[in-house]
């Protein structure tokens, strides 16, 4: 079988800017840092200080690894940027913010979050499934946080609104070693499925 896997430089997080009310995500926030760094793997993230964002940064950089930072002028306030990343881009727009991530990363994982981080999520999905990209999209559900995120997915494909080939897309885990060993071990799709065909038009 013809090994397809492209090399793992850097990997974009997407986590919220709060801490969240149970211990568990901050210590899976830390140890996908640390494993991250730990293999030489930068990371890309939205450039905060605080919430689950600054505890990636912090581990991370703690860990010897490299992050890069992306925020938006219009929340270098309201996230505080971090004074110490490896290198902070401050962009106009979220639109630039969520293209800048994507260019400068290999993979993707999305840590619990609020609705920007599931925005982000959503849409780097969306743009695997439009074949925009073919790179690795894991959810780290730690503590089963995305649960009933989960089950809605499942919902929109009983429906007929998802195609269940595109399900795959989306790579769940709820243990930051399986993560980082599915964005290593991941094999593009020799082609993205279809996401509409004429008959559904």
């Amino acid at each position: 079988m013809e090994d397809r896997r492209v090399p793992l430089e850097r990997v974009c997080v997407f986590c919220g800017s709060r801490l969240g009310n149970r211990p568990v995500y901050r210590l899976h926030a830390q140890r996908l840092a640390r494993l991250l760094a730990e293999r030489g793997i930068g990371i890309v993230y939205g450039g905060g200080s605080i919430g689950l964002m600054g505890v990636v940064a912090d581990a991370a950089l703690e860990a010897g690894g490299e992050v890069i930072g992306v925020i938006p002028e219009v929340l270098m306030d309201r996230e505080f940027a971090h004074p110490n990343l490896t290198r902070l881009h401050i962009v106009r727009t979220m639109h630039e913010r969520k293209a800048l991530m994507s260019d400068l990363a290999d993979g993707f994982v999305a840590l619990p979050g609020g609705f920007g981080t599931l925005d982000e999520l959503f849409e780097i999905v969306t743009w695997a499934q439009l074949g925009i990209h073919t790179k690795p999209v894991v959810l780290l559900n730690s503590g089963d946080y995305y649960r009933h995120l989960l089950v809605s997915v499942r919902h929109a494909i009983d429906e007929g609104f998802i195609a269940p080939e595109h399900a795959g897309l989306l790579i769940v885990t709820d243990d930051p070693e399986e993560a980082v060993e599915a964005l290593l071990t991941y094999q593009p799709p020799i082609a993205v499925p279809r996401w509409m065909g004429r008959e559904e038009r």
